[in-house]
């Protein structure tokens, strides 16, 4: 540690294994102790400062790294809070260490996502100007066209914005698949039904080079190349 002190938010980071973003919010809604004391965004860790997180302290020494790959079901919330979602992904995980969520998957939606306590990765993931694909099965109330398909992959005004174009491609009258590199809220819901279309089925079937391949409701560890490929992103 510099004899200035390191960051609160990048202490958190490196030895909370969390991303920098979620160390900020954590310190911005009070959840972030030094010294038993309450402390704000921009503070400096001293050498023998004692941080703590939910009462909980950090040891400054490097965790072992998990990645996992996690089949979601529907009705799981993708949330740390553990004490304000009785459904949330922890909780139904129940794994023996730390780890949070790579990104969301709405709460009605289902399929893969990956938990991880390497803050690094967390970034390298969710950084949406690396446009890493995110691929999803859709299923919809009515039957697809040729038409709705173009129309989707080629950009959509949603929420002031019109979406990245994207892969789409037909599965059956009513399912297709869609390829995005953007992540904004409920996107696919939201421009299914800018076409009047209702999404009935949601499900993530893969990120990046990692494909759902486990049961609803089960976790595996990454492979030695899918966390590779996932460094050297």
């Amino acid at each position: 540690m510099k004899e200035n002190g390191l960051r609160i938010n990048k202490y958190i980071s490196k030895f909370g294994s969390i991303s920098r973003r979620q160390a900020d919010k954590l310190i911005s809604d009070g959840r972030v102790t030094v010294n038993n004391e309450i402390i704000e965004l921009g503070y400096l860790v001293r050498e023998n400062d004692i941080v703590k997180v939910d009462g909980e302290k950090i040891r400054s020494t490097l965790k072992k790294h998990v990645y996992l790959a996690f089949n979601k079901p529907k009705g799981i919330v993708c949330t740390t809070d553990t004490e304000k979602e009785e459904n949330n992904i922890i909780d139904f995980i129940n794994f023996n260490q730390r780890i949070y969520p790579v990104g969301r998957l709405d709460k009605m939606s289902e399929g893969l996502i990956l938990l991880t306590n390497d803050g690094d990765i967390v970034n390298k993931v969710l950084r949406s100007r690396y446009r890493h694909e995110k691929e999803y099965l859709v299923t919809l109330n009515k039957k697809i066209t040729k038409n709705l398909l173009r129309d989707l992959a080629n950009g959509v005004p949603i929420l002031k914005t019109v979406t990245r174009k994207c892969e789409t491609s037909f599965v059956n009258e009513f399912q297709f698949k869609i390829v995005l590199t953007q992540g904004l809220n409920r996107q696919i819901r939201r421009m299914c039904e800018y076409f009047d279309y209702r999404v009935k089925k949601l499900e993530r079937i893969r990120i990046i080079n990692i494909k759902l391949d486990i049961p609803r409701g089960k976790w595996r560890h990454l492979s030695s190349e899918e966390i590779s490929s996932i460094k050297n992103l």
